[in-house]
């Protein structure tokens, strides 16, 4: 992605990435000009994923960002901040007592040229943030505002009230063409606009008053999160596993994990250890004897079988 800044056109390194077991989406972004790069809402199992992207593009990790004390998933914070060394940011009223930074409204996290101011938006929480980038192309509005939806509010201090009032007054005054990325989205969208959400969301568009959104969410009833009893105590300790245990990548050789989340080693390696691995090769029968002939004491299993 490109934008104009200070005159000049910067590269903005963007990814969404997407946890399917909670739904969860999270947000790298870096600059193309340093490096420097942050993510926001990691989660706990896709660790190893994020540090192979941050890896391959040769980024530097600074921060990771909460948008909330998350009660579907655990947060990955702790653990890329073992491999990185980042700082762990949160909303001062998140009730976390591990962040290295606790942000207010109107703070921001730089990264290189590039920053995101905290915008406060309880209401699904009481500790919600949002983030918006320095020339206010795009939010990450966590579970506050979803796509033709919104966060609920019936746990962990949620106010339909306050959240009418944050979405109105913190992300609805930036401009109709700002980008909104949402925390989750249960259907595959990935992504709206200010400007969408205020003509379409059937909750909060149009000339829906505060009254109608707060009759409306408390009626609807919604089964209790199943993680909820794991997720926040965690999420309290910033994904802190028990005893401190870190993510143990396998040591039986100098193994690593790309973006696609298959483990690699080095020809070198191989050739260097081959009578102490087996080796598999799953070409045709024909190839295993053809003229790029196979490695020595390769077994064959053809991918087919």
């Amino acid at each position: 992605m490109f934008y104009g800044h200070l005159g000049q056109i910067m590269a903005l390194i963007f990814r969404q990435l997407f946890d399917p077991q909670s739904s969860t989406y999270t947000y790298l972004l870096a600059s193309g000009k340093t490096k420097e790069a942050i993510l926001i809402d990691p989660v706990f199992e896709q660790v190893r994923r994020d540090s192979a992207l941050i890896q391959e593009l040769g980024l530097k990790l600074s921060h990771t960002l909460e948008t909330h004390v998350h009660a579907d998933h655990v947060t990955g914070a702790w653990l890329l901040k073992q491999r990185w060394g980042s700082k762990i940011a949160a909303g001062a009223e998140t009730g976390t007592t591990c962040a290295d930074l606790y942000l207010k409204q109107g703070d921001k996290v730089w990264f290189g040229e590039h920053f995101v101011e905290t915008r406060s938006t309880p209401g699904h929480t009481a500790g919600c943030v949002s983030y918006v980038l320095d020339d206010e192309s795009m939010a990450f509005t966590g579970d506050v505002l979803l796509i033709r939806g919104s966060g609920r509010t019936d746990f962990q201090q949620g106010d339909p009230r306050a959240m009418y009032r944050s979405i109105h007054l913190q992300l609805f005054t930036l401009p109709d063409t700002c980008l909104l990325y949402p925390g989750h989205d249960y259907r595959g969208l990935t992504v709206s606009s200010v400007g969408e959400e205020k003509r379409f969301n059937p909750r909060l568009g149009g000339a829906l008053s505060e009254n109608d959104f707060v009759g409306y969410m408390k009626n609807l009833r919604l089964a209790h999160p199943k993680k909820i009893d794991v997720a926040v105590p965690a999420n309290l300790l910033c994904g802190q596993p028990p005893e401190n245990q870190p993510m143990n990548d396998p040591d039986w050789a100098p193994l690593t994990c790309n973006f696609a989340g298959i483990w690699e080693l080095q020809p070198s390696w191989v050739e260097e250890n081959l009578d102490a691995v087996q080796v598999l090769d799953v070409r045709e029968p024909d190839e295993y004897t053809g003229p790029l002939g196979h490695i020595r004491g390769a077994r064959l299993i053809p991918l087919g079988s």
